[in-house]
């Protein structure tokens, strides 16, 4: 079934299809046509196709005769998806893209990439460059996300102290009204509730806050800022700020902010599977995307996003304040929060704290 893209993506120097796969899943095709051609790039990955589209169309660009086929899968299935063609010794893609960045760390850890050393590999900061297999090709704040419409700005929350003390009073304006991911569901959202469970001494309290006040747990990150918007939601905790903020860019109605007391940085994760058919064009693929040229491609797309000052310049709706921007590094750490029986006590903490708040 063909699904048609908004109108602001129209009009692209690529011949370029986009089908609905299994699971809802879908597919873009871009540059040459897949069947016809020798160069072909295949890619699986957790981004929204609208953001990452320009950012392949302008690789396609560069070389001609390629067809890059995107298939966008939510994080879990994706990780499910990669870690069963690695058993089963196959080809999943020839790359694999993922804001859950602990799966991506799993997978490698699993002997399931191979390496890849370039000058541009070799730039990156030893946070967002594991063992030369696992590489971050964005930088995304984890942000609050506001209707601005209808939130006066005085009860704006800028920190994650003004928004519990905000969910405090119990008419406060967003009872009811307040969303997050469902972090059984979603692995983004698991890994951002795990490293503010590890890091933030107001988790408890927050969590405690949020269910209290009936908070809505769904996936995923479009219709959440849709339902923002639209105003089911005043607000949302714990969004990714690329998302958000490139809406924000054309809907006067989303406001951002990236919590003063701090602000958890994502660095989406590059992986060349093991078995991959075409490492060599997901070699350049990633060289591209970690040069100066893709690098330009992903801040137009909001997939890299510079946080700072009281207001940003590339993004005037990103209030910041004082924060203080926590990268999340790639490091076998991340598989602490992995550990089956470490999850399970997490999510019955997660769950438990709803109900007794509920009650």
């Amino acid at each position: 079934m063909i699904r048609h893209l908004p109108a602001v993506l129209t009009g692209l120097a690529v011949a370029l299809t986009v089908t609905l796969a299994a699971a809802d899943n879908r597919i873009v095709t871009v540059g040459s046509t897949w069947d016809d051609s020798r160069l072909r790039l295949s890619i699986q990955g957790s981004t929204d196709i609208e953001p990452f589209l320009p950012v392949m169309e302008a690789f396609a660009n560069r070389t001609p005769g390629l067809a890059i086929r995107y298939e966008e899968i939510l994080t879990n299935d994706l990780h499910d998806r990669s870690t069963r063609a690695c058993r089963d010794g196959r080809a999943a893609a020839d790359l694999l893209i993922s804001s859950a960045i602990d799966l991506q760390v799993q997978l490698v850890n699993d002997g399931c990439a191979q390496p890849h050393v370039s000058p541009g590999t070799a730039a990156l900061p030893d946070w967002a460059n594991w063992r030369d297999e696992m590489f971050g090709i964005t930088f995304e704040p984890a942000v609050i996300v506001y209707n601005r419409q209808l939130v006066p700005p005085a009860q704006v929350p800028r920190s994650r102290f003004d928004l519990i003390d905000a969910l405090r009073p119990a008419d406060n304006l967003f009872l009811g009204r307040i969303a997050t991911y469902d972090i059984e569901r979603s692995g983004l959202g698991y890994l951002f509730a795990f490293v503010d469970a590890q890091h933030a001494t107001t988790f408890g309290r927050l969590i405690e806050a949020l269910a209290r006040n009936r908070v809505v747990a769904t996936c995923c990150s479009a219709d959440i800022i849709d339902g923002v918007a639209e105003g089911r939601y005043l607000l949302a905790y714990n969004m990714l700020g690329s998302y958000a903020l490139a809406r924000a860019l054309v809907d006067p109605r989303i406001g951002v902010v990236a919590p003063a007391d701090y602000t958890l940085i994502l660095s989406r994760a590059a992986v060349i599977p093991r078995r991959a058919l075409r490492p060599d064009l997901a070699k350049r693929f990633i060289d591209f995307l970690l040069s100066a040229d893709g690098r330009r491609q992903l801040g137009e797309a909001s997939l890299i996003v510079q946080v700072g000052g009281t207001e940003n310049e590339e993004h005037p709706l990103l209030s910041a304040g004082a924060s203080t921007l926590w990268p999340i590094p790639f490091s076998p750490a991340l598989l602490v929060g992995l550990d089956r029986q470490k999850r399970r006590l997490f999510l019955e903490l997660w769950r438990s704290s709803v109900t007794q708040a509920r009650d």
